[in-house]
């Protein structure tokens, strides 16, 4: 009776989630609720064993930090800057934006980086009376594909990465980078030319640009240049990770506290944790507990069975079938209930005879990022996108960034294809 009962629950929610008519955190925590009352497993099981706190933790810090860092104005100034740099000219705009976005998704992640710079870019296009859309676009792809490369930059990965304690920052980084380089500079080839008609340029609006002081956005205070210290220390510290041996949780968490309590003075404690993004937090609590109902009942050995069968146990096949499943399903829902699912059955490998899980993990993360490019509701950054130009009457039709999301998701699992097997597979292949 329990089986049935978590995945009805499981299923129910899921359905909840893909709608958005409720609130998704909210979804999510009545469905691990009802899992406890319906006695598949007691608060204890879910507190101790199924919500992973570490992520949990890593992402309330990352969000502490960010949001100290934006009360400085660092972030406009950047695009201000930049936008004048170019002289308002729309396609170097359109450029430099994706690369600003995927520089800034790897860095920080996707969602904050995107909650950032969308306000900017719907200000910059109003100003010189530019289409959004092919921007608003641009940007949701580019933080998708950029926040592939690190392990802070997309949920999926922070999520994999806090599962498996041997792919540090430097892993995801060295593996994914050179993927990230090679889809997003193809991305970046196919958007300039689909869009290089509407994206034309007008001598008046841009002089208004240039007439425009980044500067201003800029405060000039001990916390600005404590934010980058900090954050500039808490990214070093992640890329240190496999010398000094600190958990990233703790360097996150070690980062937050610091610069909390040097920027004391000049915002309080409690202003920035009103501003944390307190609804995405237990939207990951209600999914490690929804999971978790899955495991507890013995659904996820099933489903790693199933896989197993299905793939005689073959290590590139497994890897391959990883790679596009995970790429089709996080168009359709939300990649993080996604790889919440699918980590434990990874895991479950092991127990069937498969030594090197790598190849599946990286097919797992690539599939889970790059699908989110898929539909507006594939990935939390496309849907921060969207409320955010909806606020601003740039509303993005759905059908219309689905004919643009498909094939590029298509075209980025082909690529990612070739990748995973040329650097994977077949050296695997050879050693038998």
């Amino acid at each position: 009776m329990s089986f049935i009962i978590a995945i009805a629950v499981f299923i129910i929610s899921y359905i909840f989630i893909i709608s958005e008519r409720v609130n998704q955190a909210l979804v999510a925590l009545s469905g691990g609720v009802l899992l406890l009352l319906t006695g598949v497993y007691e608060w204890n099981d879910a507190f101790t064993h199924y919500i992973d706190w570490n992520t949990i933790a890593l992402l309330f810090s990352m969000m502490v930090l960010v949001s100290i860092t934006k009360k400085t104005g660092l972030f406009e100034y950047i695009a201000i800057t930049f936008a004048q740099k170019v002289n308002g000219a729309p396609v170097p705009l359109l450029i430099g934006s994706a690369i600003l976005t995927a520089i800034g998704s790897a860095l920080l992640d996707n969602v904050t980086t995107v909650l950032l710079f969308v306000p900017i870019i719907l200000t910059l296009t109003k100003l010189l009376q530019l289409p959004a859309f092919p921007y608003l676009l641009t940007i949701i792809f580019s933080s998708n594909i950029g926040g592939t490369a690190t392990l802070i930059g997309d949920p999926p990965n922070i999520m994999i990465g806090q599962a498996v304690e041997h792919l540090t920052f430097l892993s995801f980084l060295t593996n994914l980078g050179p993927l990230v380089v090679i889809i997003f500079s193809v991305m970046l080839i196919i958007v300039v030319w689909l869009f290089r008609g509407k994206l034309t340029h007008n001598d008046q609006f841009s002089e208004q640009l240039m007439k425009m002081d980044g500067a201003i956005y800029l405060k000039k205070t001990p916390m600005l240049y404590q934010s980058v210290t900090v954050l500039s220390m808490t990214i070093v510290g992640f890329l240190l990770h496999p010398i000094v041996h600190i958990e990233l949780t703790t360097v996150a968490v070690s980062g937050a506290i610091l610069l909390l309590l040097l920027t004391e003075k000049e915002v309080s404690s409690e202003k920035i944790f009103q501003e944390v993004e307190w609804v995405t937090l237990f939207f990951f609590i209600g999914l490690f507990m929804l999971v978790g109902g899955l495991q507890e009942v013995g659904a996820i050995d099933e489903l790693a069975r199933g896989i197993m069968w299905l793939t005689e146990g073959d290590l590139p096949y497994t890897a391959i079938l990883m790679l596009w499943t995970s790429g089709m399903f996080s168009q359709i829902i939300n990649n993080i209930p996604f790889v919440a699912a699918m980590i434990p059955v990874i895991n479950e490998f092991q127990s069937y005879g498969m030594v090197n899980l790598d190849p599946l993990w990286w097919s797992l993360a690539i599939g889970a990022c790059l699908g989110g490019n898929g539909t507006l509701i594939g990935a939390s950054a496309n849907v921060v996108v969207a409320g955010l130009a909806e606020a601003e009457d740039q509303r993005i039709p759905f059908i219309r960034f689905l004919i643009y999301g498909i094939p590029m998701v298509f075209l980025s699992l082909v690529i990612a294809t070739l990748y995973v097997y040329i650097r994977y597979l077949l050296p695997f292949q050879q050693t038998f």
